[in-house]
């Protein structure tokens, strides 16, 4: 039996409860991909898992959570797939359902990776899949973003925020995103076209019709999704996530008489794909806010629980 080092949880709590510990290493099956992880992303699924929230309830301990990586790929589905041992990739390993990227090694199946773009390191790809999912599914899947439409986003310098912004501008939306006065400067360079200071200025007081709302915020602070029914135009459209952070989203929106959806990511290597086509071509970054090694995972979920991330927090795993 092989091992491997990760960190575990043995139950749920604060971060004090992620610990590494060497366990078995995972087998591949079927059309799985074995991949040895080089970085892992930070996401607050992964936060609200640990701490007794998020899909604890499906968790088998000991637990190994994360579900954004970039790696070496040991072992392929089989002799004649396109993407072969010693290939870089990246993708995400869907926790609870497969263990999690917290680990020196993953198994993942073969739609829920992808090449990882030349122009990216791993810690650099390891902060993009989860995100820019999210970002994607919710800006371009849902919302059909193009050009003309207004688009507001809030908690635009977050890890979704960020890549939402720029999915919407690349698809010629007008946006304008909320954020902290320290990063109204950054969000414009992200591409909004009007940035709002949360801190000074409700954001209700100046906008009105739009078209779109992503809200990455929900009701658990300010009652900032029940607020922003109020800027959107008859029938436009409220796209939520994280989940459970708007549970009354469908009921209010239908009463305000807009359109609404909450949104939860898939781990789709096809989409992740054309993603990485915007990464290569520099028409989308993505920002690593802080980089911690794999020991000190119970420090980077602290910083990430601050809410006051700029893009994303990586985990380094193993050497190239």
């Amino acid at each position: 039996m092989s091992t491997m080092r990760a960190v575990v949880i043995e139950s749920t709590g604060e971060p004090d409860v992620l610990n590494v510990s060497e366990i078995e290493q995972p087998a591949a099956a079927n059309s799985e991909f074995l991949v040895k992880v080089i970085a892992a992303g930070v996401n607050p699924i992964d936060a609200k898992t640990r701490g007794g929230r998020g899909v604890s309830s499906f968790l088998d301990y000991p637990a190994v959570l994360g579900n954004d990586f970039s790696g070496i790929v040991v072992s392929s589905p089989y002799e004649g797939h396109p993407i072969k041992p010693g290939d870089e990739v990246y993708g995400m390993s869907a926790v609870p359902r497969y263990s999690g990227s917290y680990a020196e090694f993953v198994t993942v199946p073969a739609m829920s990776l992808a090449r990882k773009p030349k122009a990216l390191s791993h810690v650099e790809a390891a902060a993009v899949p989860l995100a820019a999912l999210t970002a994607w599914g919710m800006v371009v899947e849902l919302a059909k973003a193009h050009e003309g439409q207004r688009i507001l986003i809030h908690a635009g310098a977050g890890g979704v925020g960020h890549f939402a912004i720029q999915f919407a501008r690349f698809f010629g939306a007008w946006v304008i995103a909320t954020g902290s006065t320290r990063n109204l400067g950054w969000l414009t360079e992200l591409g909004a076209n009007e940035v709002i200071d949360y801190t000074t200025t409700r954001f209700e007081d100046v906008v009105t019709e739009v078209d779109v709302v992503i809200d990455l915020i929900g009701n658990v602070h300010d009652e900032t999704g029940s607020r922003s029914l109020a800027v959107l135009r008859p029938g436009g459209l409220i796209v939520n996530a994280p989940s459970g952070s708007f549970d009354t989203l469908v009921d209010e929106a239908t009463a305000a008489g807009v359109r609404s959806s909450h949104y939860k990511v898939s781990a789709d290597g096809t989409t992740l794909a054309v993603i990485s086509r915007l990464l290569e071509s520099g028409d989308v970054r993505v920002f690593v806010d802080k980089v911690f090694p794999l020991e000190d995972a119970a420090d980077a979920h602290r910083a990430l629980e601050t809410g006051h991330t700029r893009g994303k927090i990586v985990l380094t795993v193993s050497d190239v």
